[in-house]
């Protein structure tokens, strides 16, 4: 009969060995449909929203990147971020911009996506806009939340109509290094705006 102190050691070396089986299997991650790239000075420089006796700060960067990752995977399946993945078949560079009408009393605010392949190959730039009545100095975080999710659905929905894209994202290429591309994106040539307007006469 074997001893306590036997079968404790026989366990350990079975999870030991039951650990290095799976190992491999965890590692290897599910390549990205899309790697999002947002610029470090969207979290480290804030943005100044403007009013006459009150200005508000914040980073633009926390409140888009959210946004981003959920709606661009609800619409296109798997995303990552530049820095967390490296394998992709794309690459999209989301570029937020804000800015308030004190007079109006209104929030504008547009999402550019630049879309790349995934070695750097510009595609198309996408465009979502949107704009929301509010005052700048009740709850103005809740109004930006707001203003962005409203440009970001109107910017997933025009990505949605490129057929082109849908192909990318679903077929194209996987670059095994598709992180080290993220680097460059500020550096690589914009791709040329997405025209609605001509797919639409193409249609009719």
């Amino acid at each position: 009969m074997m001893s306590l102190k036997t079968v404790l050691t026989y366990f350990r070396r079975l999870a030991f060995a039951v650990m290095l089986m799976v190992l491999p299997l965890t590692s290897q991650a599910t390549p990205a449909n899309m790697l999002i790239y947002i610029h470090p000075n969207e979290y480290k420089h804030p943005l100044k929203l403007w009013h006459f006796y009150y200005d508000y700060w914040f980073e633009q960067g926390p409140v888009v990147e959210p946004l981003a990752r959920n709606m661009l995977a609800e619409a296109f399946g798997e995303v990552g971020m530049c820095g967390a993945v490296n394998e992709a078949r794309s690459l999209v560079w989301i570029q937020p911009r804000i800015y308030y009408n004190p007079h109006m009393t209104i929030f504008y605010a547009e999402i550019r996506a630049s879309v790349y392949t995934s070695r750097g190959e510009p595609v198309a730039t996408y465009l979502g806009e949107a704009k929301k009545h509010g005052f700048l100095d009740v709850v103005p975080q809740t109004r930006i939340e707001a203003v962005y999710q409203e440009a970001m659905q109107n910017l997933v929905a025009n990505m949605q109509k490129d057929p082109d894209l849908k192909v990318l994202v679903a077929e194209g290429e996987i670059n095994r290094d598709a992180g080290g591309a993220c680097a460059l994106v500020p550096n690589l040539p914009p791709p040329k705006l997405f025209d609605l307007d001509y797919l639409i006469k193409g249609v009719n």
